[in-house]
């Protein structure tokens, strides 16, 4: 019997039919039903009591667990990465949301995908993450990345200066509105918009991004991903924003940050049919011209 753990958020009553065929196909495959608290709070469904459902919270260890579903966009596939943590669960993302990079499964194939889940026929796509280490110590044992970490002014209109070191060496002192450190796999996020590359998720680095910087000159690096980068702020403003994925702490400039890779990867689940590049080529539309 196989144990699924099941995380999603943001859900209206007009998702309450899906959950309820994602349950119903689930209690099929006579697999082990798991789900964070969080989203069984979401949802009314009716039969809930006939699925036997079992709960868990977040910091609860999901080692038992054989794969974890996310439902959602890739907001809540990085919320799930949260849940499963260290462990090293394979993460399934069930796209509910809009662009979806990370979250590639659509809802209108659901059965497919947790059929191919269950029968072996997937590979699992490693994923580096990035850890924060900081004085004072933030975001508690959460301090890790799969995505980026990000620098950004707060409160105030004016500009504000992170100064960069890498491996004990300046790299920059950027006048900018923040500046982002990105994994492989947070490229296609906010450091994207910013004018960041794409890199390819196997590629071991990180990717540096000002936000708005004041500078022309400045353009994002690239770096290797065992290199150590220390950060320190300083600016008009009393206040900063910091964040890792989603999840935001206020500092000020007494604050000293670190980024280095972490030791354990996020496991993500890709079917057979599914690749990097297909990905990239389907959301964003590269190839929709008449040429091809």
């Amino acid at each position: 019997m196989k144990r699924i753990g099941i995380h999603g958020k943001d859900f209206q009553n007009k998702s309450t039919r899906f959950i309820e065929k994602v349950l119903d196909h689930l209690k099929k495959t006579e697999a082990e039903i798991w789900v964070s608290s969080k989203f069984l709070r979401q949802f009314k469904v009716s039969r809930v009591s006939g699925y036997k459902l079992k709960t868990f919270e977040l910091g609860d260890s999901l080692r038992s667990l054989d794969f974890f579903l996310s439902l959602g966009g890739d907001g809540t596939l990085l919320e799930s990465v949260t849940y499963v943590g260290r462990t090293e669960v394979p993460i399934m993302g069930i796209n509910t949301g809009r662009l979806g990079f990370l979250a590639t499964n659509s809802r209108e194939d659901m059965e497919d995908a947790v059929d191919a889940l269950m029968n072996g026929e997937y590979k699992i796509d490693s994923r580096s993450v990035l850890k924060l280490t900081s004085t004072p110590k933030l975001f508690g044992n959460l301090n890790f990345a799969l995505n980026d970490f990000t620098i950004t002014k707060k409160d105030t209109s004016s500009m504000i200066t992170v100064h960069a070191h890498v491996d004990g060496q300046l790299l920059n002192s950027y006048w900018a509105d923040g500046l982002i450190v990105a994994t492989p796999t947070g490229s296609t996020g906010y450091s994207l918009s910013c004018g960041g590359p794409l890199v390819n998720p196997q590629s071991e680095c990180f990717v540096l991004t000002a936000v708005s910087p004041h500078n022309l000159g400045t353009r994002p690096i690239v770096i290797a991903d065992d290199s150590e980068i220390t950060l320190t702020i300083e600016g008009r403003s009393k206040k900063y924003l910091v964040s890792l994925d989603s999840r935001f702490e206020t500092v000020d400039e007494s604050v000293r940050l670190k980024i280095s890779k972490e030791k354990f990867k996020v496991k993500l689940v890709q079917l057979d049919n599914q690749n990097y590049f297909n990905t990239l080529r389907q959301k964003l539309n590269w190839g929709l011209d008449i040429r091809n």
